[in-house]
């Protein structure tokens, strides 16, 4: 068995190792003359505008966290300190991959005294909502770019032939679906007590809990109106970037909602800051758009190296920022 602390840099170094790996394979035919020449000739208002709305965007965040915080123990978390610990937790990730939940729960515990066990329950809700509004953002994305989801379907598989397949088999097909849900029934009779399927019951509880949770809170509206906002900052930061790009200048906002939806997945990958996936899904995407591949590819570079920049500039700000602040002491009993 290995030490877990062994175990825990194994997986940083090949989560790393991956994300440099899909890098490299993405961009060795592109050369760095060709990339800085786009950097150049961008318009960089539109990129430098992104930059701020993303902020206003990491800001949105904390306020929307401070909802979720239960005040019954420790000091009120104020708005700036819930931004400063959201951007610690950002410049967290770039390190190692899920691990800013707990790093901006930690601070706050340092520095408000709310135990971390609270604050990893909100941030449970946080994900389970976010992960909601992303499969709303897809379907949405699917109902404005249909044609284009099928036209890549197409490629893949030949769906005509499937669909009448399905009709010549519908009762065989029926019937299959119905010993499928009798046999999945009994097997999770069976093992209801194994670890995996107390581990999918508990994400579905968790997810559960935090929408019913949610109509609890002192301002619900507000969180609910702060997280479609949020995702709404997502579309304007990549659509923003899109204008200042001109090989994507010309992009349908519905197009755009495709390649911010196709982003969003690759940043969900448990490598180091979406590096190599968030590239490697933007760069298909704008492919399929009729982007010529080399101009999707430094789009993809653009955007996310700017956004890299924006956390390691705004993140290590927050955490000298967070460091300076007092450890909270609870007060003594009179």
């Amino acid at each position: 068995m290995l030490h877990p602390r062994i175990k825990q840099i194994l997986q940083v170094l090949i989560s790393l190792g991956l994300a440099v790996w899909i890098f490299w394979f993405l961009y060795k035919d592109i050369e760095v003359e060709t990339l800085w020449s786009q950097v150049k000739t961008s318009n960089w208002f539109w990129i430098c505008f992104s930059l701020v709305i993303s902020l206003f965007g990491f800001w949105l965040r904390g306020w929307r966290w401070t909802l979720l915080m239960d005040m019954s123990e420790g000091k009120k978390v104020s708005y700036s300190e819930a931004y400063h610990a959201v951007m610690v937790g950002y410049l967290a990730n770039l390190v190692v991959p899920r691990a800013g939940e707990v790093a901006r729960c930690g601070v706050l515990t340092r520095t408000n005294g709310i135990s971390l066990g609270q604050l990893l329950g909100t941030v449970i809700i946080e994900r389970s909502i976010d992960l909601l509004f992303l499969i709303g953002t897809i379907l949405l994305a699917f109902f404005i770019e249909n044609q284009l989801f099928i036209s890549l379907a197409n490629q893949l598989v030949n769906l005509e032939q499937i669909f009448q397949g399905i009709l010549d088999n519908l009762p065989l097909i029926i019937g299959a679906f119905g010993v499928m849900v009798l046999f999945g029934y009994l097997i999770f009779r069976r093992f209801r007590q194994s670890g995996l399927i107390q581990k999918i019951q508990g994400f579905l509880r968790d997810i559960y809990g935090g929408v019913k949770g949610i109509s609890r809170l002192s301002n619900p509206w507000g969180f609910w109106l702060s997280s479609l906002l949020i995702w709404i900052i997502y579309f304007s930061t990549m659509y923003a970037v899109s204008m200042g790009i001109a090989s994507t200048a010309n992009l349908s906002p519905g197009e755009v909602l495709l390649v911010m939806v196709m982003g969003s997945i690759g940043m969900v990958a448990p490598v180091q800051g979406g590096i190599g996936t968030f590239h490697a899904l933007v760069a298909f995407i704008l492919i399929q758009l009729g982007i010529a591949e080399q101009d999707g590819k430094i789009f993809a570079a653009i955007i996310h190296g700017t956004q890299l920049i924006l956390i390691l500039i705004a993140g290590l700000i927050s955490w000298v920022y967070m460091l300076q602040k007092p450890a909270w002491k609870k007060p003594e009993s009179a």
